[in-house]
């Protein structure tokens, strides 16, 4: 097949390489729009119906019934199971690790700040299933949920041309803690959990990847109903490789990403030719071996193999791509990995795959895509918080502050704030004293 190769690229060059393949965001947007409004107008009859036009099931209710758990727990196999387990494990040692450390500071004589963590009520978690079922992304999402002691943790996914829900997800939901698992996917499952039907509650943070409507209903509900972890769509991957790389490797990575799904985009960023023309060689020979082939074959129409001059070059383009995945395949990897401004998690020597983070490191996959690693941090513990700040004031410390909060809010036209404080400093100050009853008399 043919792949576009840059070549030295230029800054133009470097414009189009880092470009991602979307969908005309007018028709997304509004298609987007219509299905959210009917969601939230219709509840559950809305959800079912657009069950069965988009994943073509029919559907008498969303909610997973504890037979349905009990048939997926029968059906995964003892090595599935362990491996879920396994891998649950090391999330949450990553995950633990994250607690929130309380913080108090005295900013001023008797005045006394501090910071607690509290963990979100009510979350929901939403696990892609369209061409592939995402069981390990039921434990990236709830093993973080668990320890921060979300009270209420519910998870929607596509379910089946059967109706049902693959088995693994139902499991990794149980060994995750997951109370209450949906049959629903796509734009009406983030309408569901931002609305709230009489089956799915609303929830106060949406968590989880999606294709690029997902992404869209995401960002839409968030405007004015929930909040959501970040925006979170089609996956991507970037390789910097050099010439003590391995062209089999290499090639892997770029295929491990591009079966994700047809929007998926790979780049490679070298500065060895030789490695290169051995990539191009490896993807066609390890690409027909994939059973996805169809769907990796699609997204490799959006790959870009870039040959560069050095690997500050490759440094500098990735870091103004801000890779999802970034997979360092160098002979100075931990060094250069020091350069890394922008991407969502790094995969650092020729024996880390992305893989390895996929599914069983301990680190989180669900990461900002499309260039929001600019802005946004994966998925972690801090996520499922909300950091809520207190004060206290002494004596002491109204007489440390009360000069500085009068002056500044006479400054900004505030009187009620000024008079606020004005009044606590009266109060800590004391009455003050006024002339006896003699003094000021004239005696005749």
């Amino acid at each position: 097949m043919d792949f576009k190769i840059y070549t030295n690229p230029t800054e133009a060059d470097v414009a189009d390489i880092v470009r991602r393949p979307t969908k005309d965001a007018t028709d997304l947007t509004a298609t987007v729009a219509a299905v959210l409004a009917d969601v939230r107008e219709r509840g559950d009859a809305a959800v079912l119906d657009y069950e069965q036009r988009f994943d073509q099931v029919a559907l008498a209710s969303l909610a997973v019934s504890d037979d349905e758990f009990a048939a997926a727990e029968a059906a995964v196999s003892a090595e599935l199971r362990q491996a879920l387990e396994q891998a649950y494990i090391n999330i949450s040692r990553f995950h633990e690790a994250q607690r929130p450390v309380p913080v108090t500071v005295e900013t001023a004589a008797g005045v006394r700040c501090w910071q607690k963590g509290v963990p979100i009520e009510r979350v929901g978690l939403y696990v892609p299933g369209g061409t592939a079922p995402l069981f390990s992304t039921v434990l990236m999402l709830a093993a973080p949920a668990r320890i921060a002691g979300c009270s209420e943790v519910v998870l929607c996914t596509p379910p089946q041309r059967d109706g049902s829900v693959h088995p693994a997800i139902l499991v990794a939901a149980r060994i995750a803690g997951v109370g209450r698992v949906f049959k629903c996917g796509g734009v009406q499952a983030i309408g569901a959990m931002a609305y709230g039907t009489a089956s799915v509650p609303k929830v106060c943070k949406i968590f989880g990847p999606g294709n690029q409507y997902v992404q869209a209903a995401k960002q839409q509900v968030a405007l004015t109903d929930v909040a959501i972890d970040m925006p979170a769509g089609p996956s991507e991957v970037a390789v910097i490789a050099d010439e003590t790389a391995q062209a089999a490797f290499v090639a892997s990575d770029l295929l491990a990403q591009a079966e994700h799904g047809r929007d998926s985009q790979v780049l490679l960023l070298t500065t060895s030719r030789q490695l290169l023309d051995g990539v191009v060689d490896e993807l066609e020979r390890q690409l027909e071996a994939l059973p996805r082939r169809d769907i990796a074959a699609a997204a490799l129409a959006n790959s870009r193999l870039v040959l560069v001059a050095s690997l500050a070059e490759a440094m500098r383009i990735s870091n103004i791509y801000a890779p999802e995945h970034l997979i360092i395949e160098t002979a100075d990897a931990p060094q250069l990995a020091q350069d890394v401004v922008n991407a969502g998690s790094v995969f650092i020597g020729h024996l880390t795959p992305e893989s390895a983070g996929d599914y069983a490191s301990g680190t989180n996959h669900t990461l900002p895509t499309n260039g929001w690693a600019k802005a946004y941090s994966g998925v972690n513990l801090d996520a499922y918080y909300r950091k809520i700040t207190f004060q206290q004031l002494s004596p002491e410390g109204v007489r440390s502050i009360a000069a500085t909060v009068e002056a500044m809010a006479a400054a900004e036209s505030l009187e009620g704030h000024r008079n606020a404080m004005t009044l606590r400093r009266l109060e800590v100050e004391g009455p003050t004293p006024g002339p006896s009853p003699r003094e000021g008399r004239v005696e005749s």
